[in-house]
């Protein structure tokens, strides 16, 4: 195949990149190919950098020896897009992006975003809603008998019956709705390229049903014979409540929430089998984490670090991550409100310090790089080579956290190996800089104050992001995270190490969450009187959203508790959330009134006034007074705001503007009755 014709690419990348994968018919012919064995569809712009899933996947399937086409924002409301590269030999990959489609295209407020990170000059609307739904019905309408693989977060995390929360209703398996053959969760290097070899070897898709890692649809003829074996046909199985049950009764949902969560170890996780109507959705266990060989092998390939040619804008997305390394996957933290341990998985998988360091020394060759690399790290900073030490121990740990409610004494919390490779990686020579722009997991970091002082004096580009969350016992404790005075010991050590280090004005960045489950107004004041009292003040606010699949989007929805059965305090209004999210940012004049409305209704009067012990002043601030005017004005425009015509000059009697449509415009006739 190297003889053949292929896409040109700078000198740059003739050294270190491979060809990039055909995205129309002509790229296809210019590699000499007159047809692709798998055609990768997804929502996302198409950049070869590893930090972009189609990227790793197109890299391992080329890799095995496959040709992959990509089909990158195709125009789902036309099925020719899917016939641009013929008939694929085995199968079309499905996925909407490296974000599920809604939290793309939506705020927690439920309102649209103004820019799309994933495509080519931030835009929005070149992918639809639940991009997984057309995406596979596209590929079924252009090309009947094709498999259809679809994976990637959206369909990951929807894999079961699951709260959407912008229809705020229970829905189906995305399976079902999808009609895809099968769906490979998780991050998927070994699923889909085993899937490769055997429906190149001749198999079926129904004869990839024994692989790990996937989640599939049985007829219902089929699943009537497994119900009356007793599920036995499927091997060693928990049987979920079902669909009907989860849709109408909150604590089956919150049942079937306890039984996925707690067979997220692949060592000892059960197949799951969820009844929907007369079929039965069936999920085989996690696949097995990624060995240091393996991770290396992966992240060795031939990446270009580009995006497409074709793109004449920027890629928000890639413009971030662009000078990234990642050095490692998976998190132990097991956060009710994070979806990484979902599917990346709970076991850290780390690459090699050769690996890392050979991808440090392609950035620092390549000619447009200026020498800062932007991020080294993965899912969070400091878990690299972290893991139990008691291997036996780790295959039957029933755990969802490491290091929540207390670090765990098995696990291996050792930071000499991450120390090692940022020593080595910011003194490659044409290397400048080396920043960490992981969250740090403070309370790993403080059991080495070596590593502290390292990140201080050398890591930060000026302030460090941490993520405390809360203030409130009790909401950390469904969060999964320390308690607040555990911010504050890492805050002492941290600002201490800069001051050694000559870099007193150093910050940290400190994340915390609005209206999470079992957040409320007094909880949410608890947390800005400690704010005004630290001095910190929050630019962005992260808004609870309930992303499917999720511990805390099952708080979120049933109110108990999925391993408990408790009550669970919830901000399901919108008034409430925006009552919270103002709180966080009590001192920004524009929320003077619905601070003060929050306030009010919480019976914290003592904190409106002029002492400083207050939040808010008194008397409203201009802004606020501004911004009410402005929202005053914004309510009448539009459907409430009418402008009359005047006759007198000529115009059409009625309002500007509107269509006339006559006398009774609901009736048959238009026209008045004589």
């Amino acid at each position: 195949m190297t003889d053949r014709p292929r896409l040109s690419l700078s000198l740059w990348n003739e050294r270190y990149a491979a060809p990039l994968a055909p995205t129309s018919a002509a790229e296809m012919r210019a590699r000499g190919w007159d047809a692709v064995d798998i055609v990768f569809v997804t929502g996302d712009a198409y950049v070869d950098h590893p930090s972009f899933a189609m990227a790793i996947l197109h890299r391992v399937l080329e890799k095995a020896g496959y040709r992959v086409a990509i089909l990158s924002q195709p125009n789902w409301r036309s099925v020719e897009p899917w016939r641009e590269f013929g008939r694929p030999r085995l199968f079309f990959a499905v996925s909407a992006g490296n974000m599920d489609s809604l939290i793309n295209h939506y705020t927690a407020n439920k309102k649209v975003r103004n820019d799309d990170a994933y495509s080519p000059g931030g835009r929005i609307g070149l992918r639809p809603d639940r991009a997984t739904l057309p995406y596979c019905q596209r590929c079924r309408e252009a090309y009947p008998g094709v498999p259809v693989i679809a994976g990637g977060v959206e369909a990951s995390l929807r894999r079961l019956a699951h709260y959407d929360y912008w229809s705020d209703t229970v829905k189906r398996s995305i399976v079902c709705d999808s009609k895809a053959d099968i769906i490979a969760y998780g991050m998927g290097e070994q699923t889909i390229v085993t899937i490769a070899n055997r429906l190149a070897a001749g198999q079926t898709v129904h004869d990839l049903r024994d692989l790990r890692g996937i989640a599939y649809a049985l007829g219902a003829k089929a699943s009537e014979e497994v119900r009356a074996s007793g599920y036995h046909a499927l091997g060693s199985v928990d049987l979920l409540p079902s669909y009907e049950e989860v849709k109408t009764d909150k604590r089956a949902f919150a049942e079937a929430t306890r039984l996925i969560h707690s067979n997220t170890n692949p060592f000892r996780a059960r197949t799951l089998v969820q009844p929907h109507d007369r079929q039965l959705v069936v999920q085989t266990p996690p696949a097995f984490p990624l060995t240091r060989e393996e991770m290396d092998a992966i992240y060795d390939l031939p990446f270009s670090r580009r995006p497409h040619p074709a793109y004449t804008e920027p890629i928000p997305a890639f413009e971030m991550i662009k000078d990234s390394v990642t050095i490692m996957r998976g998190c132990f933290g097991g956060c009710t409100f994070c979806s990484i341990t979902a599917h990346q998985g709970r076991i850290i998988q780390n690459r090699s310090e050769a690996s890392i360091l050979k991808e440090v020394e392609k950035l620092a060759a390549d000619p447009e790089f200026k020498g800062i690399i932007s991020d080294i790290g993965g899912a969070t900073a400091n878990m690299y080579r972290m893991r139990c030490t008691r291997p036996e121990v780790e295959a039957k740990c029933k755990r969802l956290s490491c290091v929540h409610p207390g670090i765990c004494k098995l696990l291996g919390t050792d930071h000499k190996p991450l120390i090692n490779l940022m020593r080595q990686a910011r003194t490659t020579p044409g290397i400048r800089k080396v920043l960490v722009s992981s969250g740090v997991r403070m309370d790993l970091a403080q059991l080495s104050p070596e590593y502290v002082g390292e990140l201080a004096a050398h890591h930060v580009g000026g302030r460090l992001k941490v993520a405390p969350e809360h203030t409130s016992p009790a909401v950390l404790e469904q969060m999964k995270k320390p308690p607040i005075d555990n911010f504050d010991r890492f805050a002492t050590m941290y600002n201490a190490a800069s001051a050694a280090a000559g870099r007193p004005k150093q910050g940290l960045v400190p994340y915390f969450i609005a209206s999470h489950p079992g957040s409320g107004l007094h909880e949410m004041i608890d947390l800005a009187l400690f704010l005004k009292r630290s001095g910190y003040r929050p630019d962005q606010v992260q808004d609870f959203i309930p992303a499917p699949f999720d511990i805390a989007t099952c708080l979120y929805w049933t109110g108990l508790d999925p391993f408990t059965k408790t009550e669970v305090k919830i901000a399901r209004g919108m008034r409430d959330r925006k009552m919270q999210r103002a709180l966080m940012q009590f001192f920004k004049p524009e929320n003077w009134f619905t601070v003060r409305e929050a306030l009010l209704e919480a019976g914290r009067q003592d904190l409106i006034g002029n002492g400083c012990d207050s939040l808010i002043p008194a008397q409203p601030p201009q802004e606020a007074l501004d911004k009410r005017r402005r929202e005053a004005q914004q309510a009448i425009v539009g459907d409430h705001y009418h402008t009359v015509a005047n006759p007198a000059r000529g115009e059409k009697p009625g309002e500007r503007g509107a269509e006339s449509k006559g006398y009774r415009p609901g009736r048959k006739t238009q026209k008045r009755r004589r």
